[in-house]
């Protein structure tokens, strides 16, 4: 008796902010543009890619490629998505890296 196999869509296990917070954040670790355009597209069909496409603008063919395994999307649509899903972009220090010194740092203190 063959095991009948089923696709599993990640979109329909983000059915909170707390789900998409972690699995952005899990994505955004990874460092991997790609990977992160993917998990945007995720969580913009686990929004609704209707309204996404409403609130930023854009077309929904363009997110669905931008926002693919293969796309990449420009800084200012993932801005958008970012927005319109309810997060933000943040930058904060690498926890590995020590901050970078700038050699004109000295002159400015003097």
């Amino acid at each position: 008796m063959a095991k009948r196999l089923y696709r599993y869509d990640p979109a329909d296990a983000l059915t909170s902010d707390e789900a998409i917070e972690v699995f952005l954040a899990d994505a955004f670790e990874t460092g991997d543009a790609h990977y992160i355009a993917k998990a945007l597209g995720v969580v913009a069909r686990a929004k609704g890619m209707t309204r996404i496409a409403r609130e930023t603008g854009l077309a929904r063919e363009q997110l669905y490629t931008s926002l693919s395994e293969r796309g990449n999307p420009t800084l200012a649509t993932t801005l958008a998505v970012m927005k319109a899903i309810g997060f933000e972009m943040t930058g904060k220090r690498h926890a590995g890296r020590p901050a970078p010194r700038r050699k004109d740092a000295r002159r400015r203190a003097a």
